[in-house]
């Protein structure tokens, strides 16, 4: 997305539909930059905390003392 006005381009960007979004730029990569589909597209999340979240499985511990 390109535009002179920054935050009208902005808010252009986030009312988009989709994984990502360059703003001003030809090259939109980066290695901890979450990756993958939206919607019903795609398999799942790539890269950055979003990524590591689709390992993970959520477990309830309980301690005493």
């Amino acid at each position: 997305v390109c535009g002179e006005n920054l935050k009208e381009t902005l808010q252009f960007a986030e009312k988009m539909e989709c994984g990502m979004v360059a703003v001003n730029r030809g090259v939109l990569s980066d290695a901890s930059a979450p990756f993958g589909g939206v919607k019903a597209s795609g398999v799942g999340r790539e890269g950055g905390f979003e990524g590591i979240s689709e390992f993970l499985e959520p477990r309830y511990i309980s301690l005493e003392g």
